[in-house]
């Protein structure tokens, strides 16, 4: 509460010379400066529940008032500066489409990798850019060498993209799909770990894990279960299209072979915007998705032959980079776990509730999944919209039922109070 008080009143202090300097900011911009300010020297999780704070961040986006979107997990809108970076690049290529789209915007691409690799934490040269998680991993699963009868783990209850992709490499080429089927949520790392080490054998060669189920919000021991596949000499790949810029983590860390992440999901960057890690010792073994030069073969840019595409796009990511950088990943990560406990929290007890995402972070991070027994994830997903105006996603994958809840940085905890009030009713009629 100290920390409180003194966040609150540091925030009405603004000299004069930090006005002057700062008058021609939209009245936003100034108000965030300050409260950024102000909040410096509180630990992040004392912030994660301060409205107050967080309220200058969710005036940093434009987004509906017509209704609540609790579904940032399937695409999050982009915060003001990002939006407004896409526009004026447009704007500018516009003018004169080969020239500034590739002797002006494009020169942003080197200093952009940059950027991403340091919030990475790896090399620059082990970075492409795509345009969303199925793209950058699809690369990896159609280009890397294997034969008839070569194995390859996966579970039951990773992405449909990527399920798809190995199953048409299983029908063309001959390879074998070995199938897991995880029983979540779950808080036994030993358990998780031991159904992908369990299916390993002598003709495994890679194995694909999913960092966070995006259905139910699972977090997975990657790196334990990639330490397990390198002591066999097995590739690992990542799907991380949930868990880059979600909450804090440095993809080396995972000792994975290949990574793939969405950038339009929790960075909030511009729909239509991805990223392929390849390990740098990894990138000549692997076959780009679209034809690339010889001389191109151990270079990550050969990931990147895609064509002309929107320049203007790819460039306004660094917005979204800075804006993260801003609120500060540890900030942000303690944030989204507190808006998701804070809505669970409330509906847990209620009867005929019940939660499939756990309360620790160990386990889970921004991502809930509720279902009301008696009910289909469809019939409480309508409820939602149809009488709170609450944007949510019925799931139904594998032996994972129920609606999914997304909330971001800008949702605030009236919008979860209202979401807590259309479960609370709707578990009241049945």
């Amino acid at each position: 509460m100290a920390n409180r008080r003194s966040f609150l009143s540091k925030l009405g202090l603004l000299s004069a010379s930090v006005f002057a300097a700062d008058i021609f900011q939209p009245a936003w911009s100034r108000e965030l400066k300050s409260a950024l300010k102000s909040a410096d020297g509180i630990p992040p999780s004392d912030l994660a529940g301060d409205e107050d704070f967080w309220y200058y961040i969710q005036q940093s986006y434009t987004i509906s008032s017509n209704f609540i979107n609790l579904n940032n997990g399937g695409v999050s809108p982009a915060p003001r500066t990002v939006a407004d970076a896409v526009k004026r690049y447009y704007d500018i290529c516009n003018e004169g489409p080969s020239y500034f789209m590739w002797r002006i915007i494009d020169q942003g691409r080197e200093p952009l990798r940059k950027n991403l690799a340091r919030l990475a934490g790896c090399d620059a040269e082990e970075i492409a850019m795509h345009r969303n998680a199925s793209e950058a991993l699809e690369t990896v699963i159609f280009g890397i060498e294997l034969k008839p009868g070569d194995e390859v783990v996966l579970a039951k209850q990773d992405y449909p993209n990527m399920i798809g992709a190995w199953k048409q490499r299983e029908r063309r080429e001959g390879i074998k799909l070995v199938w897991i089927n995880l029983e979540l949520p779950s808080e036994d790392e030993h358990y998780l770990v031991t159904q992908y080490t369990n299916a390993f054998s002598d003709r495994t060669r890679v194995v694909q894990i999913t960092h966070m189920i995006n259905w139910i919000g699972q977090k997975m021991p990657v790196r334990k279960i990639a330490d397990e596949a390198k002591k066999r000499n097995i590739d690992v790949l990542v799907d991380g299209a949930h868990t880059f810029a979600q909450f804090e983590f440095t993809i080396p860390g995972l000792n994975c072979d290949y990574f793939g992440t969405s950038l339009h999901k929790w960075l909030g960057a511009p729909i239509g915007t991805g990223l392929l890690y390849v390990r740098k010792e990894k990138i000549k073994s692997i076959w780009p998705l679209f034809g690339a030069g010889d001389k191109e073969d151990d270079n990550i840019r050969k990931f990147e032959h895609l064509g002309t595409r929107p320049f203007y796009i790819e460039e306004a990511i660094d917005k979204a980079i800075d804006f993260t950088d801003m609120i500060g990943m540890k900030r942000k990560e303690e944030r989204l776990l507190y808006l998701k406990n804070y809505w669970m929290q409330q509906v847990k007890d209620i009867p005929k509730v019940k939660l499939h995402t756990s309360f620790k972070k160990e386990y889970g991070c921004a991502i809930g999944l509720v279902s009301v027994e008696g009910k289909t994830p469809g019939e409480l997903d309508s409820y939602l919209w149809e009488n709170y105006k609450i944007h949510t996603v019925g799931i139904i994958w594998e032996n994972i039922h129920g609606v999914r809840v997304t909330p971001n940085v800008y949702t605030s905890t009236k919008n979860l109070d209202r979401l807590v009030e259309g479960i609370t009713t709707f578990a009241g009629k049945v």
